[in-house]
Protein backbone atom coordinates (compact mmCIF):
# COMPACT_ATOMS: atom_id res chain seq x y z
CA UNK A 1 0.00 0.00 0.00
CA UNK A 2 2.78 2.36 0.18
CA UNK A 3 2.94 3.27 -3.61
CA UNK A 4 -0.96 4.13 -3.17
CA UNK A 5 0.23 6.11 -0.22
CA UNK A 6 2.58 7.60 -1.97
CA UNK A 7 1.09 8.71 -4.93
CA UNK A 8 -2.34 10.09 -3.56
CA UNK A 9 -0.21 12.21 -1.53
CA UNK A 10 1.72 13.81 -4.36
CA UNK A 11 -1.45 14.55 -6.34
CA UNK A 12 -3.09 16.22 -3.03
CA UNK A 13 -0.01 17.95 -2.74
CA UNK A 14 0.13 19.41 -6.44
CA UNK A 15 -3.73 20.11 -6.23
CA UNK A 16 -3.56 22.14 -3.03
CA UNK A 17 0.01 22.55 -1.51
CA UNK A 18 0.85 23.53 1.58
CA UNK A 19 1.35 27.46 1.97
CA UNK A 20 4.56 29.10 2.32
CA UNK A 21 3.75 30.02 6.12
CA UNK A 22 1.34 26.96 7.99
CA UNK A 23 0.71 26.01 10.51
CA UNK A 24 2.63 23.20 10.84
CA UNK A 25 5.81 24.91 10.43
CA UNK A 26 5.29 27.61 12.88
CA UNK A 27 4.19 24.64 15.36
CA UNK A 28 7.71 22.61 14.90
CA UNK A 29 9.54 25.89 15.41
CA UNK A 30 7.98 26.21 18.48
CA UNK A 31 8.11 23.09 19.75
CA UNK A 32 12.39 23.02 18.85
CA UNK A 33 12.81 25.75 20.56
CA UNK A 34 10.61 25.20 23.72
CA UNK A 35 12.77 22.11 23.91
CA UNK A 36 15.69 24.04 23.44
CA UNK A 37 15.22 26.41 26.27
CA UNK A 38 13.95 23.61 28.65
CA UNK A 39 16.88 20.30 28.02
CA UNK A 40 19.57 22.32 26.92
CA UNK A 41 21.73 23.50 30.00
CA UNK A 42 25.09 23.39 27.13
CA UNK A 43 26.53 20.54 28.01
CA UNK A 44 27.64 17.31 25.33
CA UNK A 45 24.50 14.96 26.81
CA UNK A 46 22.13 17.91 26.83
CA UNK A 47 22.55 17.84 23.43
CA UNK A 48 21.58 14.42 22.68
CA UNK A 49 18.25 14.71 24.74
CA UNK A 50 17.37 17.47 23.06
CA UNK A 51 17.81 15.93 19.79
CA UNK A 52 15.96 13.03 21.30
CA UNK A 53 13.00 14.50 22.53
CA UNK A 54 12.60 17.40 19.79
CA UNK A 55 12.97 14.75 16.73
CA UNK A 56 12.30 10.79 18.04
CA UNK A 57 9.80 11.40 20.06
CA UNK A 58 7.34 13.18 17.76
CA UNK A 59 8.05 10.29 15.55
CA UNK A 60 7.42 7.58 18.07
CA UNK A 61 4.36 9.17 18.37
CA UNK A 62 3.10 9.06 14.97
CA UNK A 63 4.48 5.39 14.86
CA UNK A 64 2.22 4.85 17.60
CA UNK A 65 -0.83 6.47 15.95
CA UNK A 66 -0.27 3.93 12.80
CA UNK A 67 -0.55 0.95 14.80
CA UNK A 68 -3.46 1.60 16.27
CA UNK A 69 -5.07 2.80 13.84
CA UNK A 70 -4.05 -0.22 11.48
CA UNK A 71 -6.06 -2.54 14.43
CA UNK A 72 -8.90 -0.94 14.45
CA UNK A 73 -8.87 -0.91 10.42
CA UNK A 74 -6.46 -0.86 7.83
CA UNK A 75 -7.78 1.67 6.12
CA UNK A 76 -7.40 4.23 8.75
CA UNK A 77 -3.67 3.60 8.64
CA UNK A 78 -3.57 3.63 5.08
CA UNK A 79 -5.36 7.41 5.34
CA UNK A 80 -2.68 8.37 8.34
CA UNK A 81 0.15 7.33 5.75
CA UNK A 82 -1.50 10.23 3.16
CA UNK A 83 -2.17 12.62 5.46
CA UNK A 84 1.89 12.36 7.17
CA UNK A 85 3.17 12.49 3.52
CA UNK A 86 1.39 14.48 2.52
CA UNK A 87 2.79 17.08 5.37
CA UNK A 88 6.39 15.72 4.79
CA UNK A 89 6.63 14.81 1.22
CA UNK A 90 6.30 16.75 -1.75
CA UNK A 91 7.59 19.45 -4.43
CA UNK A 92 5.19 22.73 -3.52
CA UNK A 93 6.94 23.20 -0.38
CA UNK A 94 9.52 24.60 -2.00
CA UNK A 95 9.18 24.75 -5.93
CA UNK A 96 6.71 28.13 -6.11
CA UNK A 97 10.20 30.04 -5.55
CA UNK A 98 11.96 28.09 -8.15
CA UNK A 99 8.84 28.43 -10.62
CA UNK A 100 8.68 32.41 -9.42
CA UNK A 101 11.96 32.90 -10.21
CA UNK A 102 12.21 31.30 -13.77
CA UNK A 103 9.04 32.91 -14.75
CA UNK A 104 10.89 36.74 -13.57
CA UNK A 105 13.79 34.71 -15.92
CA UNK A 106 12.11 34.11 -18.66
CA UNK A 107 10.55 37.64 -18.64
CA UNK A 108 14.10 39.05 -18.60
CA UNK A 109 13.49 40.18 -15.35
CA UNK A 110 16.88 40.06 -13.34
CA UNK A 111 15.98 42.14 -10.99
CA UNK A 112 12.96 40.35 -9.80
CA UNK A 113 14.58 36.93 -9.74
CA UNK A 114 17.88 38.38 -7.56
CA UNK A 115 14.93 39.23 -4.92
CA UNK A 116 13.25 36.06 -5.15
CA UNK A 117 16.34 34.25 -4.80
CA UNK A 118 17.52 36.37 -1.42
CA UNK A 119 13.64 35.88 0.10
CA UNK A 120 13.90 31.86 -0.65
CA UNK A 121 17.69 31.78 0.83
CA UNK A 122 18.00 34.99 3.11
CA UNK A 123 21.30 36.06 1.79
CA UNK A 124 21.77 39.58 -0.47
CA UNK A 125 21.84 38.39 -4.10
CA UNK A 126 21.66 41.96 -5.79
CA UNK A 127 24.90 41.88 -7.27
CA UNK A 128 24.96 38.16 -8.72
CA UNK A 129 25.58 37.62 -12.59
CA UNK A 130 23.06 35.90 -14.32
CA UNK A 131 24.88 33.09 -14.60
CA UNK A 132 25.98 32.45 -11.01
CA UNK A 133 22.31 33.08 -10.67
CA UNK A 134 21.11 30.60 -12.99
CA UNK A 135 23.96 27.95 -11.10
CA UNK A 136 22.46 28.58 -7.47
CA UNK A 137 18.86 28.20 -8.10
CA UNK A 138 19.60 24.80 -9.97
CA UNK A 139 21.55 24.21 -6.92
CA UNK A 140 19.49 24.87 -4.18
CA UNK A 141 16.51 23.43 -6.24
CA UNK A 142 18.32 19.89 -6.31
CA UNK A 143 19.07 19.79 -2.65
CA UNK A 144 15.51 21.00 -1.73
CA UNK A 145 13.99 18.27 -4.50
CA UNK A 146 16.35 15.63 -2.67
CA UNK A 147 15.22 16.57 0.93
CA UNK A 148 11.60 17.25 0.34
CA UNK A 149 10.85 14.02 -1.86
CA UNK A 150 13.87 11.70 -2.72
CA UNK A 151 14.99 11.73 1.71
CA UNK A 152 11.86 11.59 2.37
CA UNK A 153 10.29 8.81 0.28
CA UNK A 154 13.57 6.62 1.26
CA UNK A 155 13.10 6.75 4.81
CA UNK A 156 9.04 6.26 4.25
CA UNK A 157 9.65 2.80 2.49
CA UNK A 158 12.87 2.06 4.88
CA UNK A 159 10.52 2.32 8.26
CA UNK A 160 7.23 1.27 6.65
CA UNK A 161 8.45 -1.78 5.27
CA UNK A 162 9.10 -2.67 9.61
CA UNK A 163 5.40 -1.73 10.01
CA UNK A 164 5.93 1.89 11.40
CA UNK A 165 3.94 3.95 8.74
CA UNK A 166 5.12 7.02 8.22
CA UNK A 167 7.57 6.91 10.97
CA UNK A 168 10.17 7.29 8.47
CA UNK A 169 9.34 10.42 6.69
CA UNK A 170 8.77 12.20 10.41
CA UNK A 171 11.47 11.18 11.22
CA UNK A 172 13.77 11.79 8.21
CA UNK A 173 12.26 15.37 7.86
CA UNK A 174 12.90 16.31 11.90
CA UNK A 175 16.50 15.61 11.54
CA UNK A 176 16.92 17.90 8.36
CA UNK A 177 15.29 20.70 10.32
CA UNK A 178 16.80 20.08 13.25
CA UNK A 179 20.21 20.46 11.29
CA UNK A 180 19.40 23.57 9.89
CA UNK A 181 17.89 25.40 13.46
CA UNK A 182 20.58 25.13 15.28
CA UNK A 183 22.70 25.89 12.40
CA UNK A 184 21.18 28.98 12.16
CA UNK A 185 20.39 29.82 15.98
CA UNK A 186 24.20 29.65 16.20
CA UNK A 187 24.87 31.80 13.27
CA UNK A 188 22.25 34.75 14.02
CA UNK A 189 23.56 37.55 15.83
CA UNK A 190 22.29 37.81 19.73
CA UNK A 191 21.03 33.98 19.64
CA UNK A 192 23.84 31.89 20.95
CA UNK A 193 23.38 28.10 21.23
CA UNK A 194 24.93 25.17 22.51
CA UNK A 195 27.53 24.36 19.57
CA UNK A 196 27.38 20.46 20.58
CA UNK A 197 23.42 20.67 20.02
CA UNK A 198 24.12 22.20 16.33
CA UNK A 199 27.07 19.66 15.54
CA UNK A 200 25.18 16.73 16.98
CA UNK A 201 21.98 17.62 14.89
CA UNK A 202 24.39 18.05 11.92
CA UNK A 203 25.98 14.81 12.26
CA UNK A 204 22.98 12.51 12.78
CA UNK A 205 21.57 14.49 9.28
CA UNK A 206 24.65 13.49 7.42
CA UNK A 207 24.80 9.86 8.59
CA UNK A 208 20.88 9.35 7.79
CA UNK A 209 21.09 10.93 4.00
CA UNK A 210 24.42 9.41 3.13
CA UNK A 211 22.40 6.77 1.85
CA UNK A 212 18.86 8.27 0.31
CA UNK A 213 21.44 10.96 -1.36
CA UNK A 214 23.62 8.45 -3.19
CA UNK A 215 20.10 6.72 -4.34
CA UNK A 216 18.94 10.14 -5.82
CA UNK A 217 22.44 10.63 -7.38
CA UNK A 218 22.04 7.33 -8.88
CA UNK A 219 18.20 8.19 -10.22
CA UNK A 220 19.97 11.03 -11.83
CA UNK A 221 22.54 8.67 -13.88
CA UNK A 222 19.63 6.23 -14.51
CA UNK A 223 17.17 9.41 -16.27
CA UNK A 224 20.29 11.32 -17.45
CA UNK A 225 23.48 11.03 -19.25
CA UNK A 226 24.89 7.80 -17.45
CA UNK A 227 28.27 7.67 -18.59
CA UNK A 228 29.14 11.46 -17.73
CA UNK A 229 26.70 11.57 -14.58
CA UNK A 230 29.12 8.44 -13.15
CA UNK A 231 32.24 9.94 -14.56
CA UNK A 232 31.24 13.35 -12.84
CA UNK A 233 30.15 11.95 -9.25
CA UNK A 234 33.38 10.05 -8.95
CA UNK A 235 35.79 12.95 -10.07
CA UNK A 236 33.89 16.04 -8.50
CA UNK A 237 31.21 14.75 -5.50
CA UNK A 238 34.53 16.03 -3.48
CA UNK A 239 34.86 19.07 -4.23
CA UNK A 240 31.51 20.47 -2.27
CA UNK A 241 32.55 20.75 2.07
CA UNK A 242 29.40 18.45 2.05
CA UNK A 243 29.85 14.60 0.58
CA UNK A 244 26.19 14.12 0.57
CA UNK A 245 25.03 17.63 -1.39
CA UNK A 246 28.60 17.06 -3.28
CA UNK A 247 26.87 13.69 -4.54
CA UNK A 248 23.64 14.52 -5.76
CA UNK A 249 25.02 17.62 -7.50
CA UNK A 250 27.98 16.34 -9.40
CA UNK A 251 25.81 13.43 -10.43
CA UNK A 252 22.94 16.65 -11.66
CA UNK A 253 25.83 18.10 -13.40
CA UNK A 254 27.13 14.96 -15.73
CA UNK A 255 23.56 13.83 -16.02
CA UNK A 256 22.48 17.06 -17.68
CA UNK A 257 25.75 18.64 -19.00
CA UNK A 258 25.70 21.62 -16.89
CA UNK A 259 28.59 23.56 -14.63
CA UNK A 260 28.07 23.13 -11.22
CA UNK A 261 29.97 24.53 -8.46
CA UNK A 262 32.27 27.05 -7.61
CA UNK A 263 32.21 30.33 -5.18
CA UNK A 264 30.13 32.72 -6.01
CA UNK A 265 31.49 36.30 -7.56
CA UNK A 266 31.02 38.16 -5.79
CA UNK A 267 30.95 36.39 -2.89
CA UNK A 268 27.11 35.86 -0.89
CA UNK A 269 26.49 37.55 2.09
CA UNK A 270 23.77 35.66 4.39
CA UNK A 271 21.16 38.07 6.04
CA UNK A 272 21.25 37.44 9.83
CA UNK A 273 18.12 39.74 10.18
CA UNK A 274 15.99 37.20 8.42
CA UNK A 275 14.14 34.40 10.10
CA UNK A 276 14.72 30.61 9.63
CA UNK A 277 15.01 29.23 5.96
CA UNK A 278 13.86 26.48 4.11
CA UNK A 279 17.71 25.65 3.38
CA UNK A 280 21.51 26.63 4.95
CA UNK A 281 22.74 29.66 5.06
CA UNK A 282 25.27 31.56 2.26
CA UNK A 283 27.99 28.74 2.31
CA UNK A 284 25.57 25.41 2.52
CA UNK A 285 26.57 24.32 -0.29
CA UNK A 286 30.11 26.09 -0.86
CA UNK A 287 32.52 24.16 -3.17
CA UNK A 288 36.13 23.99 -3.78
CA UNK A 289 35.40 24.00 -8.13
CA UNK A 290 33.57 23.97 -10.58
CA UNK A 291 32.02 20.49 -12.73
CA UNK A 292 32.77 20.89 -16.39
CA UNK A 293 30.21 21.54 -18.71
CA UNK A 294 28.26 24.48 -20.22
CA UNK A 295 27.82 27.65 -18.45
CA UNK A 296 24.09 27.50 -16.54
CA UNK A 297 21.91 29.31 -19.11
CA UNK A 298 17.88 29.48 -18.93
CA UNK A 299 17.46 26.14 -20.69
CA UNK A 300 18.81 24.34 -18.44
CA UNK A 301 16.08 24.96 -15.59
CA UNK A 302 13.90 22.95 -17.61
CA UNK A 303 16.25 19.77 -18.04
CA UNK A 304 16.74 20.15 -14.20
CA UNK A 305 12.96 20.03 -14.17
CA UNK A 306 12.66 16.76 -16.27
CA UNK A 307 15.81 15.07 -14.69
CA UNK A 308 14.10 15.32 -11.18
CA UNK A 309 10.73 14.25 -12.43
CA UNK A 310 12.49 11.01 -14.52
CA UNK A 311 13.50 10.59 -11.13
CA UNK A 312 10.13 10.79 -9.22
CA UNK A 313 8.93 8.14 -12.10
CA UNK A 314 11.84 5.49 -11.73
CA UNK A 315 11.34 5.44 -7.71
CA UNK A 316 8.15 5.35 -8.22
CA UNK A 317 8.01 2.38 -10.34
CA UNK A 318 10.42 0.72 -8.10
CA UNK A 319 8.07 1.26 -5.24
CA UNK A 320 4.92 0.18 -7.56
CA UNK A 321 6.90 -3.39 -8.28
CA UNK A 322 7.45 -3.91 -4.52
CA UNK A 323 4.14 -3.05 -3.57
CA UNK A 324 2.86 -5.83 -6.12
CA UNK A 325 5.39 -8.23 -4.97
CA UNK A 326 4.34 -8.10 -1.19
CA UNK A 327 0.85 -8.61 -2.85
CA UNK A 328 1.48 -11.46 -5.11
CA UNK A 329 3.77 -13.00 -1.77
Amino acid sequence: MSFFAVLLALVIEQLRPLPRQNGVHEALVAWTRWIGRNFDAGRDHHAWVVWLISALLPTLAVAAIFIALVRVNPLLGFGWNVVVLYLTLGFRQFSHYYTDIRDALERRDEVQARSLLAQWRHLDASDLPRTELLRHVIEHSLLAAHRHVFGVFFWFVLLGSFGLGPAGAVLYRLAEFASRFWAFRSHTVGMPTNERLMQRSQQIFSLMDHMPARLTAFGFAVVGNFEEAISCWRRDASLWQHSSDGVILASAAGAVGVRLGGSAAPPLAADLSKGLTAGGGADDIHSLGSTPGAAPEFGHLRSVVGLVWRSVVLWMLLLALMTLANLIG
